[in-house]
């Protein structure tokens, strides 16, 4: 297992450190471990990916907790995301490495977990669209809701059977009742 790196690292350094039993995002030239899943975090989290891989299998690749090489503030910034969508036409065609997702993504999903806020996830989000992400999906099972976050727009919540529908994301519909029921926890 690697452990939390208090030194600072550059990509290259990031992306060669081993594989272990905890995620790690580089943030700020540190390693820093993400939080592993609970319960409501995993279950909504695997019906969002059903959703997605039903939607998404002619469109693109649908990632589960696939890293990401982005930019932040001016550094190198690779997150986890828990779920993300990258269409075939952002995706290299050439693209065959076992490694990070190398563009934005049109979408990432994140699941907010007990210990998390939604104003961290905020800032987290918007971090996403700055780095080139056209769209960000907070997803609170507590709240059973679905913020979505797009450029020079305001965001918007979507709660019980008011679908979730993006021209970006055509033929993409669900609600955030769908969801939480799908994941069992309404």
């Amino acid at each position: 297992m690697v452990q939390a790196s208090q030194t600072w690292l550059t990509l290259d350094e990031f992306l060669a450190l081993p594989e272990g039993d905890v995620a790690y995002e580089l943030v700020n030239g540190l390693a820093i471990p993400k939080m592993a899943p609970q319960r409501f975090h995993s279950r909504t989290q695997k019906a969002l990916l059903l959703i997605l891989e039903h939607w998404g299998r002619q469109r693109g690749e649908v990632g589960i907790e696939w890293s990401v090489t982005l930019q932040r503030e001016g550094k190198d910034w690779v997150p986890v995301p828990d779920l993300l969508f990258v269409s075939q036409e952002r995706l290299p065609k050439d693209f065959t490495e076992d490694g990070p997702c190398p563009v934005p993504p049109e979408l990432v999903l994140e699941i907010i977990s007990p210990d998390q806020t939604f104003g961290g996830m905020t800032e987290k989000a918007l971090d996403y669209l700055a780095a080139g992400v056209l769209r960000v999906w907070i997803v609170d099972p507590k709240s059973q809701s679905i913020t979505v976050f797009m450029p020079d727009r305001p965001p918007q919540i979507f709660r019980g059977d008011r679908p979730v529908t993006d021209d970006l994301l055509p033929e993409l519909s669900l609600t955030a009742q769908q969801l939480f029921q799908d994941a069992g926890i309404v």
